[in-house]
């Protein structure tokens, strides 16, 4: 396999553990009785973004979408491994091949400017939550959350990296 394809499946593999590891920390958060995202309503969301309408007052009030909870695990995993090209390019290959924690933490926290400034207001949310009941929390769960991402960012390529040897 060339290099290039090798570099694309380690970032591949890299961003499909650590949104597995986000996955993994929702369902605790779930049966702990704290809410958590509906992908089914990421996936009408993206539907209706297809067809050209990509704000919404309240995504739940919106028409479904047929196949919608496919398209918001598909979107979410895709999201996924694009996050983790995001880490890649800023600290590089090498990080992949040698990674560290406060790296993948930061990329990690940082994605959470796409929940509280992008799909949040055009889901009918608010930019952060604002037109929620709990901004404030709704806010530091996002945080959290993409926090455990990035942790997961860094334990599937530690745990990636361990394999290889």
């Amino acid at each position: 396999m060339n290099q290039v394809l090798q570099d694309l499946t380690l970032v591949v593999l890299i961003g499909v553990g650590a949104t597995a590891v986000m996955d993994a920390w929702l369902m605790l958060l779930k049966q702990l009785n704290v809410p958590t995202l509906n992908f089914a309503l990421v996936g009408r969301w993206i539907g209706h973004a297809l067809r050209g309408r990509w704000k919404h007052e309240a995504i739940a009030r919106a028409e479904p979408i047929k196949g919608e909870l496919a398209l918001g695990w598909l979107l979410h995993y895709s999201v996924g491994i694009a996050f983790a090209g995001v880490l890649v390019s800023i600290f590089g290959m090498e990080w992949a091949r040698n990674p560290s924690l406060v790296p993948a933490l930061l990329v990690g926290a940082g994605t959470v400017v796409a929940p509280l400034f992008v799909m949040q207001p055009a889901m009918g949310s608010g930019v952060a939550s604002s037109k929620t009941a709990a901004p404030t929390r709704n806010s530091f769960r996002s945080l959290a959350n993409h926090t455990v991402f990035g942790a997961g960012l860094y334990f599937a390529a530690a745990s990636i990296e361990w394999i290889a040897r």
